[in-house]
């Protein structure tokens, strides 16, 4: 699943190409209508796919940004409103002149929402899985759970809350790794970079929160944001899906120390794996206490 570098990076080039351009028509796949039509809820939630085609037409594109996993798009028709997106397990935006530049077969055959600008190009949102999400909002609050999101890691005040929340009765007694990939405790931190950050300051994945003295707590959220840096800096993780939005894989994964991993690129040790919070995590017994 994408995560907060992954998601800069789409954000960082969806922002210089259409900022100020005009959405002229929007294309729904046969796909997401019959989803709709049987009651399900794939990709457009709470909105009908004629509704979503109806609310974004002509609609100008003022700002995009990024909230934690989610891409924030500012659109204006008669007054502004918000499409926010998260891509899911293997959600991809691309720019291109035709359906049929987009790379790999994998994508152009998954294709679910275009949007045509006015300058001729498509803004086409792919998604394999169809795991991914497109809400119409006037603002945030239409959709409380975005209000609860931590402060971005790189804000100021957020290792004070990841502080206050870590400590809080709801996960002192938890696995740190359940901790750090709460998006209320820490913004941004999935799976891969949680087992990254905890591989980095060696500690457990399943040990207590409560567990971890205050001054390597500070040490782990600073290494959290150290590693999510890094891998905007490298164009983000390509494990399986991801791409950014000229179809091109992200190069983090060749850094990794621990995430995927059999043996300890450290120790040379056989790594475990144990189940957090429904999700696989890797560690090695050596190294990790």
């Amino acid at each position: 699943m994408p995560e907060l570098p992954e998601v800069e990076g789409v954000v960082r080039q969806i922002r210089p190409v259409s900022i100020g351009k005009r959405i002229v028509s929007v294309d729904v796949s046969d796909t997401i209508r019959k989803s709709k039509n049987s009651g399900k809820q794939a990709i457009l939630k709470r909105i009908e796919a004629d509704d979503f085609q109806e609310r974004l037409s002509g609609a100008q594109i003022l700002a995009v940004e990024r909230r934690s996993k989610y891409i924030y798009v500012t659109l204006k028709k008669e007054q502004e409103f918000l499409l926010v997106n998260h891509l899911g397990m293997s959600g991809a935006w691309f720019f291109v002149d035709s359906l049929l530049s987009i790379p790999e077969d994998k994508f152009r055959r998954h294709v679910h929402v275009v949007l045509t600008l006015d300058d001729g190009n498509l803004l086409a949102f792919s998604d394999i899985r169809r795991f991914g999400e497109m809400r119409v909002l006037k603002t945030e609050a239409d959709f409380p759970p975005l209000l609860l999101m931590a402060p971005e890691p790189f804000a100021d005040g957020a290792m004070e809350w990841f502080l206050q929340q870590a400590e809080s009765p709801k996960f002192r007694n938890k696995p740190i790794k359940e901790a750090i990939m709460d998006g209320t405790v820490i913004s941004g931190c999935g799976n891969i970079y949680a087992t990254e950050a905890l591989f980095r300051m060696k500690i457990h994945p399943k040990r207590a929160t409560s567990r971890i003295s205050r001054k390597r707590k500070i040490e782990l959220f600073q290494a959290i944001a150290e590693i999510l840096l890094e891998s905007i800096e490298a164009g983000g993780s390509t494990i399986s899906d991801y791409r950014n939005i000229n179809g091109e894989s992200g190069s983090m994964q060749d850094r990794f120390g621990m995430y995927g991993k059999k043996t300890c690129t450290i120790c040379g040790t056989s790594t475990k794996t144990v189940k957090i919070a429904s999700r696989a995590s890797v560690y090695c017994p050596a190294c990790q206490k």
